[in-house]
């Protein structure tokens, strides 16, 4: 039998023959330090787009609020991209249930504020004091289709 694909030399590779391992029920083979750090990556990547997601809704939603001299384009489009990433976190908390734990929301929420509080300020050009300092947005009103500020 050869000798197994080492993590550090070949993460693809090592992905497959772990999985195969795991298929054939060799569990004595299993690299199971790195497979169970690779598992709980799964879990923050998750997270990771849940707070990306918000974050965007973020952007533009203060941009709706504190932009007044956009142009009817620029609204559509931002509204747009509320409905597309409310959409999809719909999906994404349907899909991943755990994720509304409280202690993970109130994170994702701290996070996608402060992300997206930066790529409102930076996209628009204004002044950061033209923006709030704390998230004037419920994770309901950011996550509701009817909802706009």
């Amino acid at each position: 039998m050869p000798m197994p694909v080492r993590y550090e030399d070949d993460f693809y590779s090592w992905t497959q023959e772990q999985a195969a391992f795991l298929k054939a029920g060799r569990f004595d083979l299993l690299d199971r330090e790195h497979l169970a750090d690779e598992v709980a990556d799964m879990g923050k990547s998750e997270i990771r787009e849940f707070g990306s997601r918000l974050a965007l809704i973020i952007a533009h939603l203060l941009k709706l609020q504190v932009q007044t001299d956009r142009t009817p384009k620029n609204e559509r489009s931002w509204r747009t991209t509320v409905d597309t990433q409310r959409d999809q976190l719909a999906v994404h908390l349907a899909d991943n249930p755990g994720l509304k734990n409280p202690a993970i929301l109130d994170k994702a929420m701290a996070s996608a504020w402060k992300d997206g509080r930066l790529a409102a300020i930076t996209e628009t050009g204004l002044d950061p004091l033209d923006f709030p300092d704390s998230c004037p947005f419920t994770l309901t009103q950011l996550l509701d289709r009817s909802w706009w500020p």
